[in-house]
């Protein structure tokens, strides 16, 4: 059921963007905005997961939400690694190169550098108690990047070259239905990731508790 909700969604987006009216001063590159902004929402609902699922495992020690925990950081920085991606395509065709160091492409690249470092902790520590809390904890505290990544602009707005943040009345006619469309979508589509990486972890650690009973 999911599958086939990224699946509508997905194509409704897709549908709205190829309608959309075309922006007089960017022309076409404008475009790979609507999955810049969406995918980066996704982003940091995955990182805001990552913290929600290790504050309850501290709570309630239940490994199931350190999976989750694992499972949303992983997709977070696949979704945010689109974001480095499709950012710097759009600032080539817009400000004539691939990358500037305003502060939100910044602090983006730093929000990327902190939940990697989460990963590979956990990768080279995997099976262990305390790195699951400690790597709780992390998760809770890197999240306090989400709101700096956002509010990078208004803090930094001097320095700052990156388009503002969308508000009302900050888009074009036709323009709203598209990204509106686009978060939906690129939310889905975290959700249907992390469920399916939530699951194989599941069944990961149901494979290694077997594994060390030893044969029957």
């Amino acid at each position: 059921m999911l599958a086939l909700a990224v699946a509508l969604t997905g194509a409704v987006w897709a549908l709205l963007v190829v309608m959309a009216p075309m922006d007089a001063m960017q022309g076409p590159i404008q475009k790979i905005l609507y999955v810049h902004v969406p995918t980066a929402f996704a982003a940091y609902a995955a990182f805001a997961t990552t913290a929600v699922a290790g504050a309850f495992y501290l709570w309630r020690e239940d490994e199931a939400f350190d999976r989750l925990a694992l499972s949303a950081a992983e997709v977070g920085v696949v979704l945010c690694t689109l974001v480095l991606v499709t950012g710097p395509i759009w600032a080539k065709g817009t400000w004539g190169r691939w990358w500037s160091w305003d502060p939100r492409l910044t602090v983006t690249l730093l929000l990327w550098f902190i939940y990697l470092a989460y990963i590979l902790l956990r990768s080279f520590t995997e099976g262990s108690e305390r790195t699951a809390r400690f790597a709780a904890v992390y998760g809770i505290v890197g999240l306090l990047a989400v709101p700096l990544n956002y509010l990078a602009i208004d803090l930094f707005g001097g320095r700052a070259i990156h388009p503002e943040n969308l508000s009302r009345g900050s888009l074009g006619e036709g323009m709203g239905a598209p990204f509106a469309a686009g978060i939906v979508a690129a939310l889905v589509a975290f959700a249907y990731l992390t469920c399916l990486r939530f699951q194989l972890e599941g069944l990961r650690a149901l494979a290694a508790r077997r594994a060390s009973l030893g044969p029957p």
